[in-house]
C-alpha cells in the first residue's frame, strides 16, 4: 500500500511536469467571426493536424465545410478539410451546428501546416468566409521525436529507434522479446535508470496481463490516466517480481512532442477500448482488488494468494474514519473444494468471533436478511484465487449493509482466514501487520496502483506436465551457464520456487541434480557474467547450504543465517564478494519462449541457441569438505532462485550405487534367459 501511495506520489506529484494538462499544441489564434455565430481557438498539434478548442457554428449555411489554402485571403482556391473524418461516401458532410465543441482537424493526404496560410469556415455554393484564422509565419508545429532503441540487457530484448508520437503514445518497432520473464511490463518512472519506484503501462492491447513474447512486431502503446512523456524519465521492461531491468530508453528533457489529443491512432490489430478499471494491492501484496462502478452497481474483481481451505474478505469499514473489522460490511470469497464452486457472500460483522446466528461474522442470510452480492465469475490457478462479483450500491437492508459511495474516500477492510467445517469465515485471519488504514475513492477513474502480480488465467498452464528432474552423476568438471527457466514444466516445478525466467544450465542441463563425493575435487567452468553494471546479466556462481541463493543481496544478519562453501571470499575489512564469475553466456530462445509446447526438456533445447560475449571463463575449484551436510545448492550470489541441489556422498558410495544397478540389471538378465530356455524345452 505504502509503496503504491510513494509510486503515484513520484510520478504525479513530485515529478517536475514540464507541459501543462491542458496543452493543446502551438497556438494558431482566434477564429474570426464573420457569419453565423463562428467561433473557437485553433492549435497546430502537429505538421498535418490542427485543434479547434471550443468550436461554434450555428449549422445553416448550406454548403459550409473547413476550408485551407495558400492564398492571401481565403478564396475558392482552397482545399476542402473533411469533418468528420470518418465520414461514409465519396463526398464529406457539410457542417452541421456545434456549440463549444472540441474538434480535430487532419489536413488532405500530403498537405501540411507548411502549405498554408489560413484555415476557413467557408460556404462553396457562395463562396463566402463565415470566419477564419491565420497561421503565424513563424509557426513552428510540435513533431515527434525519434529515440534510440531499447538497451540489450535480457532476454533478447531488441527494437528499432522508438519514437515519440505525442505525449501519450510510443511507438516501439521490430519488438523482439522472448516472453520468458515471469512478471514483465512496459514500465516507466522517474530517475537516472529503471527502478521498482515505476508504474505499469498497457501493452498494445490496452492490457496489463504480463508481457507475452514478441518476434519483431511493430506495436504503439500509450501512458495511462494523466501521465505523458513530460513527466517520466525512462521507458523500460522491468520485471516487477525480481526488480529487474531487462531494457530501458531514456526521455530526453527538451521534448516538444505533440499533445495527446487523439490525433494519433492505435495501429494494432485490435480497436476494443480500454475499460477503465481501477486497482490496489492489500495486505502485503498478497491480495490484490480492481473495481469500478457501473450504473447502480460495484462490480469487483478480488484476487488472494491463499490457500483452498481459506477466504479472503474485502468491504467497508465498520467506522467511519477508519479500518476496523467491528460494524464491517464484507464479501467473503472462497473456492469450494468438495463441490468444486466459487462463492462470494455478503457478511456483516458485528464482533470479531465465529458466528453463532445472532453475532459474530456471520453471512448476511444467518441474521434474516439476504445476499446481496452476484457472483460473476472464479477460477483459481498457480495459488490465487480470484472471483469477480458485483453489489448493488444502495441495498433495503441498512442494518446489514453499508451503502457505498460513488465519490469521495471510504475506508475499507481486508482479511484472509481459514475456512470453518460450516465453509464460513472465522474471525481472524491475516490482516495488514501495519493495521493500516485503508482508503478508496469507488468513484475513482484511474486508480491504478497494484505492484504486486497475480496469474491472469487458469488455461493451459494447468494442464501441462513437468519435465523430469535432470541427474549428473560420476562427472568431476561442470560448465555453468544461464539458460531460460522452462515456464512452468522447468524451474518452478522442479524446485517448488518461483523463477524470474531464467536458471543455471549445468553442462548444458537445466537445473540438474548433481552428485559429488566428501574429499574429492570439483571444476566448475562458470560463465555467468562479470559486468556488474548490468545486474540482469551479472550472476556469479557458488555453493551454499541456502535454498534460495543471493547472498550478496542479504543483510548481514541474514548472511549469518547462511553457510558458504565456495565462491565466495572477504576483503581485509570482512566484505564478501564473489569469486566466480567469468564472460557470460546464455542460452537464448530462438524466437519466443515454446517451453509449453514440449513435453520433454531434450526437445525444447532444440529452441535454444548459445551466446557468449567475449571474455574468460571463471574457474572454480572445490574440494568437498568431509563436514559438508548431504545436500547443498549450487546458487546465485546477486539473485535468489537459479540453482538447484547438490547430494553430498561419501567416498565409495557411488561404486556402490553402480554395483546394485549392476547387479539387478545381471539378476532381470538372469530372469529373462531362465524364461527363455524354459520356453524352448516346452516347445
Amino acid at each position: 500500500m505504502l509503496l503504491a501511495l510513494i509510486i503515484s506520489a513520484v510520478l504525479l506529484g513530485s515529478g517536475e511536469c514540464r507541459r501543462d494538462s491542458n496543452y493543446y499544441g502551438r497556438l494558431i489564434g482566434t477564429l474570426q467571426e464573420y457569419a453565423h455565430g463562428i467561433k473557437g481557438t485553433a492549435y497546430a498539434v502537429d505538421e498535418s493536424t490542427i485543434f479547434v478548442k471550443g468550436f461554434s457554428y450555428d449549422g445553416t449555411g448550406p454548403d459550409a465545410f473547413f476550408w485551407v489554402g495558400n492564398t492571401a485571403r481565403p478564396s475558392p482556391e482552397g482545399y476542402i478539410v473533411p469533418y468528420p473524418e470518418d465520414f461514409k461516401g465519396r463526398d464529406p458532410p457539410v457542417l452541421r451546428a456545434y456549440n463549444k465543441t472540441d474538434l480535430i482537424l487532419r489536413l488532405p493526404h500530403g498537405i501540411k501546416l507548411k502549405d498554408i496560410r489560413w484555415l476557413s469556415v467557408w460556404c462553396r455554393r457562395f463562396t463566402v468566409n463565415f470566419g477564419d484564422v491565420f497561421l503565424p509565419k513563424d509557426l513552428e508545429p510540435p513533431r515527434s521525436r525519434v529515440l534510440p532503441e531499447f538497451r540489450r540487457l535480457a532476454h533478447g530484448l531488441r527494437s528499432g529507434n522508438i519514437t515519440i508520437l505525442d505525449a501519450k503514445t510510443f511507438y516501439i518497432p521490430n519488438l523482439h522479446y522472448d516472453g520468458a520473464g515471469p512478471d514483465a511490463y512496459f514500465w516507466v518512472g522517474n530517475g537516472s535508470e529503471p527502478s521498482p519506484m515505476g508504474i505499469k503501462v498497457p501493452n498494445e492491447m490496452g492490457s496489463l496481463d504480463v508481457l507475452r513474447g514478441y518476434q519483431g512486431e511493430d506495436i504503439e502503446i500509450q501512458l495511462p490516466g494523466n501521465l505523458t512523456v513530460y513527466d517520466i524519465d525512462w521507458l523500460a521492461v522491468w520485471c516487477v517480481q525480481y526488480r529487474h531491468n531487462f531494457g530501458h530508453v531514456n526521455i530526453p528533457k527538451d521534448l516538444d512532442v505533440p499533445p495527446a489529443l487523439g490525433q494519433t491512432k492505435i495501429t494494432t490489430s485490435s480497436e476494443s477500448p480500454v475499460v477503465e478499471t481501477n486497482c490496489r494491492d492489500l495486505l502485503e501484496d498478497r491480495v490484490q482488488v480492481q473495481w469500478r462502478i457501473e450504473g447502480e452497481w460495484l462490480q469487483v474483481t478480488l484476487a488472494a494468494r491463499m490457500r483452498e481451505d481459506q477466504y479472503v474478505s474485502f468491504g467497508i469499514s465498520g467506522e467511519k474514519y477508519r479500518s476496523s473489522m467491528v460494524g464491517g460490511d464484507v464479501v467473503v470469497a472462497y473456492f469450494d473444494s468438495d463441490t468444486q464452486r466459487f462463492h462470494a457472500i455478503d457478511y456483516f460483522m458485528s464482533a470479531t468471533s465465529q458466528c453463532d446466528g445472532k453475532n459474530g461474522v456471520c453471512p448476511d442470510e444467518r441474521l434474516g436478511g439476504r445476499n446481496d452480492v452476484e457472483l460473476l465469475s472464479g477460477e483459481r490457478h498457480m495459488g490465487v484465487t480470484k472471483v469477480v462479483y458485483r453489489r448493488p450500491l444502495h441495498t433495503n437492508e441498512p442494518i446489514n449493509d453499508k451503502p457505498i459511495p460513488s465519490s469521495g474516500d471510504t475506508y475499507v477492510i481486508a482479511a484472509i482466514g481459514p475456512l470453518s467445517s460450516r465453509k464460513e469465515a472465522y474471525a481472524h485471519g491475516v490482516r495488514d501487520k501495519n493495521n493500516e488504514d485503508i482508503r478508496i475513492d469507488f468513484g475513482s477513474k484511474d486508480d491504478r496502483q497494484c505492484v504486486a502480480t497475480f496469474p491472469t488465467s487458469g488455461g493451459k498452464e494447468d494442464s501441462l506436465h513437468p519435465w523430469s528432474p535432470a541427474i549428473i552423476q560420476n562427472e568431476e568438471s561442470f560448465t555453468a551457464r544461464i539458460g531460460p527457466a522452462g515456464g512452468v514444466r522447468g524451474y518452478p516445478a522442479i524446485t517448488g520456487h518461483p523463477s524470474w525466467g531464467i536458471a543455471w544450465y549445468l553442462n548444458d542441463l537445466l537445473i540438474p541434480e548433481i552428485y559429488v563425493q566428501r574429499g574429492k575435487t570439483y571444476t566448475f567452468i562458470v560463465e555467468g557474467g562479470d559486468d556488474r553494471t548490468n545486474p540482469a546479466k551479472y550472476h556469479p556462481f557458488y555453493i551454499t547450504d541456502s535454498r534460495e541463493g543471493g547472498f550478496g543481496q542479504k543483510t548481514a544478519e541474514q548472511q549469518r543465517q547462511q553457510r558458504v562453501f565456495a565462491g565466495v571470499s572477504y576483503d581485509a575489512e570482512g566484505f564478501p564478494y564473489p569469486t566466480a564469475a567469468g564472460k557470460y553466456c546464455e542460452w537464448e530462445h530462438k524466437t519466443v519462449d515454446k517451453s509449453a509446447e514440449f513435453e520433454t526438456f531434450t526437445e525444447f533445447f532444440q529452441t535454444l541457441k548459445l551466446n557468449c560475449q567475449p571474455g574468460e571463463s571463471a574457474v572454480l575449484n572445490w574440494t568437498v569438505p568431509e563436514e559438508s551436510p548431504n545436500i547443498l545448492y549450487y546458487q546465485c550470489y546477486t539473485h535468489n532462485n537459479l540453482g538447484w541441489k547438490i547430494h553430498v556422498t561419501d567416498q565409495g558410495y557411488q561404486a556402490t550405487l553402480n554395483h546394485a544397478t549392476s547387479s539387478a540389471i545381471d539378476l532381470v538378465m538372469l530372469v529373462i534367459m531362465s524364461f527363455c530356455s524354459t520356453y524352448l524345452v516346452m516347445r
